[in-house]
């Protein structure tokens, strides 16, 4: 990871309802913005052209100016209910997607001004997780009664799947070229399906690929490398756990003893890893080695989420 541009901008957020921004490559703290006093951080992610950043908790989502000094959100959502569990952000920046535990995710449009709510799933359970398929039209979602669903944002058309009884989906998460879905459950237990179109229908079939029994406690997040070849896995058995794609083995596994790994993000190489835990410390690992490099220290309590995005391409 050539870490010598000012942009190369980690943020992280948690517990201590505060969100965080941190040089990735110094390790420097370079601004802290106060989040909600009720709520801690449970997904962090800035928009396409990095200078804004959207943070969802406890009934809220709010959107805070990453160009500016100023440490107040810039935009609250209002009418939200219960736990806002996860957020992303189309490919053009032209709406956010939010899901919560009101069993709902939405669609928002942010370029009306205020951003308003232009369309809703209800997935009839609380929703712990969604993402944005690469082709910027279906959204994966994962929810506590253990339902896996992929619905199309323009034509509505979605389809359901129950690959495990009695086991709440924590995340869901898709390659980046598309061909994969994984969907981690609350037994440590994460499940593939290999994803194909075609053009005569809306919706990818996903077809199953691969059970991985990849942690003694629940897993909290799933997530593919940039290159699509990884996938890594973070548990409350204190470890990040990551897969080659080409076969799901286990190719590397990253050890934080006694703390809970929340949340973890790929550089864009996918070479290096970023990890968030209990600890209250963000870490930056070199998978090939296995070695952290650098901690992020700074947050009083758990770090729950973090996002980071870099440009630079692998040679």
């Amino acid at each position: 990871m050539e870490a010598t541009e000012e942009q190369l901008i980690l943020a992280t957020g948690g517990y201590d309802h505060t969100i965080k921004v941190w040089q990735a490559h110094t390790g420097n703290c370079i601004k802290t913005m106060r989040f909600v006093e009720t709520s801690q951080v449970n997904a962090l992610d800035r928009t396409p052209d990095k200078t804004r950043l959207a943070a969802c908790g406890y009934q809220c989502i709010r959107l805070y100016d990453l160009e500016s000094n100023c440490t107040a959100p810039v935009i609250n959502f209002d009418g939200v209910q219960k736990n806002v569990t996860r957020l992303g952000f189309q490919e053009d920046g032209n709406w956010m997607f939010t899901a919560g535990e009101d069993h709902r995710v939405r669609i928002w449009d942010m370029i009306s001004a205020p951003p308003h709510c232009s369309r809703v799933f209800d997935c009839q359970a609380p929703v712990n997780a969604a993402c944005l398929h690469p082709n910027q039209v279906e959204i994966a979602m994962g929810s506590q009664n253990g339902g896996v669903y992929l619905w199309d944002v323009k034509s509505e058309v979605h389809e359901q799947l129950v690959p495990e009884v009695d086991a709440s989906i924590q995340d869901v998460a898709i390659s980046p070229d598309g061909h994969y879905m994984a969907a981690a459950n609350n037994k440590g237990n994460c499940y593939i399906w290999q994803l194909s179109s075609s053009p005569s229908q809306h919706l990818s079939t996903m077809s199953p690929k691969k059970k991985i029994q990849a942690h003694s406690r629940s897993i909290l997040r799933c997530k593919f490398s940039p290159d699509s070849r990884l996938l890594v896995t973070t548990s409350g058995d204190g470890t990040a756990c990551i897969w080659k794609t080409e076969d799901f083995t286990k190719w590397r596994e990253l050890s934080i003893k006694n703390y809970w790994v929340w949340d973890a993000a790929f550089s864009a190489d996918s070479k290096w890893l970023f990890t968030a835990s209990s600890d209250g410390i963000a870490r930056l690992w070199k998978l090939h080695t296995k070695n952290c490099v650098r901690d992020y220290t700074g947050h009083t309590k758990a770090i729950t989420a973090l996002s980071f995005k870099d440009e630079i391409v692998a040679d």
